[in-house]
């Protein structure tokens, strides 16, 4: 009588997790742009934006409500627009300034982009919102170990269907990675960015959620 051998059973499963947090910190990014005919007024009207909101962003770093900012030294360019017959006009100077400060004080940013806002010549370009360097490895490490622990139960569910033992692990990779295509990205972060009309009587800025999201590929053995 022939012994009655059954194959290794080979599960292949995708993973995942995701944990969802406030945000801890927010990028903003601001530009000062300032034209006219007068290349040294128009440096001058720049420089006039830029040493205030340098000077404010360095009193916010001592209250602890900015991390870190950065601004680019005021640059000053030349052109001549097309006017409507056809012809260059004349020459226009534009003195632009960038930027960008981590706020993690959400009440001093909501004033700090409520008045700088109103102020002619600047604008402001997006708030970017996220959790902390240190906390999101510490997120990373949690959820993808979550999104192992989901491929586990599945794979474990298949092998139960169909009257299979434990499951043992046999690869684990990023998404795609077990056929060597690298389809996607294994984590993402989703930070929304915040858009608000310039004109408006005040910013009101409601922090986002923060979506921290793994996905993983891997194989099991059953017998």
């Amino acid at each position: 009588m022939g012994q009655d051998v059954r194959m290794t059973l080979d599960i292949t499963v995708r993973g995942s997790a995701e944990q969802h947090h406030p945000a801890e910190r927010a990028i903003v990014s601001l530009a000062a742009a300032v034209d006219g005919h007068d290349k040294q007024t128009v440096f001058t009207d720049a420089v006039a934006i830029q040493e205030p909101l340098s000077a404010q962003l360095k009193d916010l770093v001592g209250m602890n409500a900015v991390a870190t900012w950065s601004s680019d030294q005021v640059r000053v360019f030349s052109h001549r627009p097309w006017e409507a017959d056809g012809k260059r006009g004349v020459m226009v100077h534009v003195a632009t300034v960038h930027v960008r400060a981590e706020f993690t004080d959400f009440e001093r940013l909501s004033a700090f982009l409520d008045y700088w806002s109103g102020v002619d010549g600047v604008e402001i370009g997006g708030v970017a919102w996220d959790v902390s360097a240190k906390n999101r490895r510490l997120y990373e490490a949690e959820v993808r170990k979550s999104a192992v622990d989901d491929a586990v139960a599945k794979a474990q569910s298949y092998a139960n269907a169909v009257r299979r033992g434990k499951v043992v692990a046999a690869q684990i990779a990023d998404p795609g990675m077990l056929t060597g295509s690298a389809e996607s990205l294994p984590l993402a972060f989703k930070a929304a960015s915040f858009g608000h009309d310039p004109v408006g009587p005040e910013l009101n800025l409601t922090p986002e959620e923060i979506i921290v999201r793994v996905e993983v590929d891997a194989r099991f053995l059953a017998d």
